[in-house]
């Protein structure tokens, strides 16, 4: 077992650049993926390197590239995405690949193509269209697997590679193992033994990192005896869920613990909606994607799981005990603007506190009126 001192050194590796580039080092071939829920274990079994194009902030620090290529208004996750891809000059990535999300997101591949263009650069871009309505009402299934073929037989005839059930039934096994353990640190951290902030760390490692290392990793942080002094959490703070298309930044999530709120669970898109269910079915890749979009965590920027938002919170908040439900929006980000006003309102009814805190690509979280409202959303709780 690697001693505490050595992952932290690990932990400390979050910037995307650095990850990518290391994968790219060791002959992989890297391909790019956006939005947040992308095929990663098919990827995986054809030989690919997956990364997860998510959360840019912390490695993106300028958006000029992507101002003269994308609107001012657009949100903080597409302009952070195009500016990373526009300023790969070394190509480190090999290949791209979305499906539909949001407006803004659908567009992004024909925005990058021609920004790479203008720069005399190129990117293999793979797209496929997740049908977004409920399958009882459209019975898209036929397709949906006349798709995700084209996407295997583009990428076989990209990379010169083959598909193979047995690689795929691996691929599968691995990555449900990783959800698993994602699911362990998250119950550490409910439970008091771990901090929200080194959660956050461990589960963004994930999009930048291949799989097997993840695994590792996650392995060797569940494999400590205590927390470390500065990981200590009071186990009898209030507790409340986080939620919010990417996490609360570092600072904020210092100022809720500071606050002696306790972590019992989170709706976040880039950790629990991302590893909450992997199917049971693993012979046939259509169907095997079909069950992880039809079932997947409830999601806004998957459409056609909206009815189930309500429910599933409303699930989450009994089980974990929550007494207050926090809202890290992502400013413009219009699929999760829709939704807020009337889980706020369903919320409240049954009794829970909510508190929104709105984050736009200029703010900055170090703002005394983040923490002032942070600790009195606290005081209420705790009163």
């Amino acid at each position: 077992m690697k001693d505490a001192e050595t992952i932290n050194e690990r932990l400390e590796l979050v910037d995307a650049n650095h990850k990518i580039r290391s994968l790219k080092e060791n002959s992989a071939k890297v391909i790019g993926c956006f939005p947040l829920y992308p095929p990663l274990e098919l990827f995986h079994s054809l030989g690919l390197a997956p990364v997860v194009l998510w959360g840019f902030k912390d490695s993106v620090k300028a958006v000029d590239s992507a101002n003269r290529h994308i609107q001012g208004y657009a949100c903080s996750v597409a302009r952070h995405l195009v500016e990373f891809v526009l300023s790969d000059r070394d190509q480190v990535m090999d290949g791209l690949f979305m499906y539909n999300a949001c407006d803004t997101l659908r567009n992004l591949p024909e925005i990058l193509h021609c920004g790479l263009g203008e720069t005399g650069r190129s990117l293999r871009i793979f797209k496929m269209h997740i049908p977004m309505a409920p399958e009882q009402q459209t019975r898209t299934s036929g397709y949906f697997s006349s798709r995700m073929l084209a996407l295997i037989n583009e990428i076989e005839q990209a990379f010169d590679v083959a598909f193979s059930l047995d690689k795929f039934r691996h691929s599968v096994a691995l990555y449900r193992e990783s959800r698993s353990l994602c699911k362990e640190l998250e119950s550490q951290v409910a439970r008091g033994a771990m901090s929200y902030a080194r959660y956050s760390r461990i589960i963004r490692e994930g999009c930048f990192t291949a799989v097997e290392q993840h695994i590792e990793l996650m392995k060797d942080v569940l494999k400590e005896k205590t927390p470390l002094p500065d990981e200590s959490v009071s186990e009898s703070g209030p507790a409340v869920i986080v939620s919010g298309i990417l996490p609360p930044p570092f600072t904020l999530i210092d100022a809720l613990e500071n606050a002696g709120l306790r972590i019992a669970g989170n709706d976040i898109a880039a950790q629990r909606r991302s590893y909450a269910f992997t199917p049971d079915v693993v012979d046939d890749p259509c169907l095997y994607y079909q069950d992880f979009y039809l079932h997947h965590f409830p999601c806004p920027t998957l459409l056609f799981s909206g009815d189930k938002r309500i429910a599933t919170i409303k699930n989450l908040v009994t089980a974990t005990g929550a007494k207050g439900f926090v809202f890290i929006g992502e400013k413009f980000c219009e699929n999760e603007y829709f939704e807020i006003p009337y889980l706020e309102k369903v919320l409240k009814e049954s009794g829970i506190a909510t508190l929104s805190l709105e984050i736009s690509i200029d703010d900055d979280e170090n703002s005394e009126g983040f923490f002032t409202r942070i600790e009195a959303f606290a005081e209420l709780l705790k009163n």
